[in-house]
């Protein structure tokens, strides 16, 4: 009977193993396997709210561009706006100018007329900032002056602007447009010619 109830008994070892817990390394997988889950849907979930952000930002940005570019197209139109109302007394009175030179003999009348009118486009020129651009008797500056001809002379220093062709304007310190001018050169030396001897 005792040897009996030892072969067919259950020893220690398997009492404890049936009846044992599961082991640490069994509870940290079961873990991990549910903790994947909710890690995979926090990064989706995080995911999503910075797309969400960045597309609110994209669109907050897109409106700001358009924004900006409906302000400086209206500063522009004022602007212009702002120069043809202070041109338009001028244009009235070129024309008052042009009616009065038809009814009227007296050239001498007209032409104080138009020097008038031509004083007043200054003005309302340099009340926007614009000016003309200086010339004859100046030194050819390349920045605001284009020399159209050059003539050769002893009366004037070389680079000296002898006459302008057409007027330029500044605006404040911008170029609107270069004045073209002549510009004088020395004469080369008597019996000089294209090769640079004189005994040619």
């Amino acid at each position: 009977m005792h040897g009996e109830s030892r072969e067919t008994g259950d020893s220690p070892e398997a009492i404890v193993e049936e009846g044992a817990p599961e082991s640490k390394d069994a509870g940290v997988g079961t873990r991990r396997a549910s903790a994947a889950p909710e890690s995979s849907e926090q990064a989706q979930s995080e995911a999503a709210r910075l797309k969400d952000a960045w597309l609110r930002t994209a669109a907050d940005f897109d409106n700001f561009k358009k924004r900006t570019r409906r302000e400086i197209d209206d500063a522009r139109r004022a602007g212009r706006e702002d120069l043809v109302k202070s041109l338009l007394p001028v244009f009235d009175n070129l024309e008052r100018a042009l009616q009065s030179a038809q009814r009227s003999t007296d050239v001498r009348a007209m032409a104080d007329g138009l020097a008038l009118v031509q004083r007043q486009f200054a003005d309302a020129l340099g009340r926007e900032a614009i000016s003309r651009i200086q010339t004859v008797g100046r030194a050819f500056d390349p920045s605001i002056h284009e020399a159209i001809q050059q003539v050769e002379t002893d009366d004037h220093a070389p680079g000296t602007i002898l006459a302008e062709v057409q007027p330029g304007y500044m605006h404040g310190d911008r170029l609107l447009r270069a004045a073209m001018v002549v510009v004088a050169r020395p004469k080369p030396p008597e019996g000089a010619n294209g090769s640079g001897d004189p005994s040619n």
